[in-house]
């Protein structure tokens, strides 16, 4: 058996949990420079005035009339929230795969003697206990059968407990005949549509359709889901994730920029952000690519956007070396006159590192530079992030970095912004 645990509105819990006055309360968290809505809790999700997605400033003041507290994105709270959570599942089986940061499958072989609902609220129990974050829990033999019970226990009312378990042929007929298509794991708004065409509505009309139409009209990936919902696994759990083929980040600017060094310090600091990822996954990048761009949303200035894309003469992880490449794209890029909005770097072609080769044509980089890399990587763990940095980082960042003007304290991850408790 296999269960899926899935944190409820993960972002807006993470908020909540070192704001105890806001539980019961609507809660939305934004995009980042504040842009619109991304997240937000069943109490905000009720008030359907308040769409997902839209620009904030468009629905500012709808938030402050209705009560609705807003934070600005957190990612280094909600990161180190996810790590807690995944850690307490660890106590309750060896294998568990980290699906995205708020859900994780957990393999579940060997327990299909015990009461699996008593489980599954026992792990609800643990989590929320150990990290204050409410979770759904789903049991079924396949992860798209986990998938689908995890809804039911978030979806149906009579699922108080938020535990549901399908370990009969019976639930598993009525969970089919519960879900529409759009509820099943893997299906999108394409072959969502051409299942609806030919008269398809649920999952379980799905699972009665031929196999051969399905694998001529949904390819091996929809006879995948065909064959799990049907009970037959074809997904094995993953503990180790494959390391990422691209990495990359673009963030806009909190304002527009026109200073060409204040875009280097931005690319510069984004690319050591990468390179630290690539370091930690012992793998190299083959390509560079670097863009800018300009507000396309903006009806007064003039707009401008470009990108580059360069060779390196050999794969590598090396921060330095790369702020130097990327920091000429960047000039190639540049053009005066301009109000740039984002810069944006992405490593692709990435190998791993232990199957880099040489260029016969190239010098290759000094043992130094691997090893200021391993210093830099130990000083910032030790000390925290951005300890030690390139110069070409520079101390600006204030001037290019993100507005986020009701970010929460990093409670766990900074000794200065730790929550403080006052007796009465």
């Amino acid at each position: 058996m296999i269960a899926l645990v899935d944190c409820n509105s993960f972002y807006a819990s993470c908020e909540q949990v070192f704001r105890p006055d806001l539980r019961g309360k609507p809660v939305v968290v934004l995009s980042n420079n504040d842009g619109c809505v991304i997240a937000a809790n069943a109490q905000a999700k009720a008030m359907t005035h308040i769409p997902m997605f839209e620009p904030v400033f468009k629905i500012k003041n709808d938030l402050i009339k209705n009560g609705v507290t807003f934070f600005s994105s957190n990612y280094t709270l909600y990161g180190e929230m996810s790590q807690r959570v995944m850690n307490v599942l660890r106590e309750f089986s060896p294998l568990v795969e980290v699906y995205s940061i708020d859900e994780s499958f957990i393999d579940l072989t060997g327990l299909e003697h015990i009461n699996l609902e008593t489980y599954g609220s026992t792990i609800r129990q643990a989590i929320y206990r150990n990290t204050g974050i409410p979770v759904g829990v789903g049991i079924a033999p396949t992860k798209v059968l986990a998938k689908l019970a995890n809804r039911i226990s978030k979806k149906r009312n009579e699922n108080k407990l938020q535990v549901h378990v399908i370990d009969s042929e019976e639930k598993r007929i009525d969970a089919l005949k519960w879900a529409g298509i759009k509820d099943i794991w893997g299906i999108g708004k394409k072959h969502e549509i051409r299942l609806k065409n030919e008269g398809v509505h649920n999952a379980y009309e799905f699972t009665q359709l031929p196999l051969a139409w399905v694998r001529k009209q949904m390819t091996v990936v929809g006879e995948r889901i065909w064959r799990e919902l049907r009970g037959e696994p074809c997904q094995a759990l993953d503990e180790n994730p494959k390391p990422k083929k691209g990495i990359g980040t673009a963030k806009s600017f909190g304002k527009k920029l026109e200073d060409l060094g204040l875009i280097e310090e931005a690319c510069s600091y984004y690319i050591t952000e990468i390179t630290e990822l690539m370091r930690t996954q012992k793998s190299c990048a083959s390509f560079l690519q670097v863009f800018v761009t300009t507000n396309f949303h903006s009806a007064t200035d003039k707009q401008y956007s470009n990108s580059v894309t360069v060779t390196l003469p050999v794969p590598t992880n090396n921060t330095f070396l790369l702020i130097t490449e990327a920091r000429k794209a960047l000039r190639s890029l540049y053009k005066a006159g301009y109000r740039y909005k984002k810069v944006g770097v992405c490593l692709s072609g990435i190998i791993p590192q232990e199957y880099v080769q040489g260029n016969l044509f190239e010098q290759s980089l000094p043992v130094n530079n691997e090893k200021l890399s391993k210093m830099l990587d130990f000083l910032n763990c030790k000390y925290g992030k951005s300890t030690v940095f390139s110069a070409a980082v520079g101390t600006r960042v204030e001037k290019w970095e993100l507005i986020k003007q009701d970010r929460s304290p990093r409670y766990t991850t900074q000794w200065d912004e730790l929550l403080v408790v006052k007796a009465p």
